[in-house]
């Protein structure tokens, strides 16, 4: 195996671990099992990438954007977490460390999204409501109000969000004009 696929198993291996110990976790009450995994996982992935500055970027980017997302749906009452610190009338610090470490995804097992935003949004469209319906269903760390609304909300928010976070992961790793001034 070639060290890039190697990079990139790594990559997935290392998210997946993030989002299982926080939803397992979370549905033990253990609010730091997911912040925990991703503080190992950024360190890894930090140490050996080569867009440090963009992944620190996105991870500044997921952090707000994570917290505003989830937070809509507890105020509109279609989701209720587990383990919900700070507060339950926002989204707890186990969901901000998963949108961590999904942006930590989309310059390395998912940068072949980023010319494929399309592609982007359709995992987003089916991926971000099942991961949330396992959290719940299989899981055990959310409750999702009943019917179709909000997972249809999550698929829309998703099919959204994923093709805009691969257009900023773009945008990230693409040298400034001042950089390249620099550099010539």
């Amino acid at each position: 195996m070639s060290r890039s696929a190697l990079a990139t198993v790594g990559n997935v291996v290392g998210f997946q671990a993030v989002w299982i110990a926080a939803v397992a976790g979370a549905a033990r009450g253990w609010w730091w099992a997911g912040p925990l995994a991703l503080a190992v996982f950024a360190v890894a992935q930090l140490a050996a990438s080569t867009q440090r500055s963009s992944d620190v970027r996105l991870l500044l980017i997921s952090v707000p954007l994570g917290l505003l997302i989830d937070s809509v749906w507890v105020q509109m009452d279609w989701i209720t977490f587990s383990a919900p610190l700070p507060t339950t009338q926002l989204a707890p610090v186990w969901i901000v460390a998963m949108w961590m470490g999904f942006a930590l995804t989309l310059n390395h097992s998912l940068a072949s999204l980023q010319s494929r935003k399309w592609l982007g949004a359709a995992l987003g469209l089916v991926g971000g409501p099942l991961a949330y319906y396992a959290a719940a269903n299989a899981w055990g760390a959310a409750e999702i109000r009943a019917g179709w609304t909000p997972y249809l909300a999550l698929a829309l928010a998703w099919a959204v969000v994923t093709p805009m976070l691969l257009r900023a992961a773009q945008a990230l790793a693409k040298p400034s004009s001042a950089n390249q001034l620099r550099q010539a």
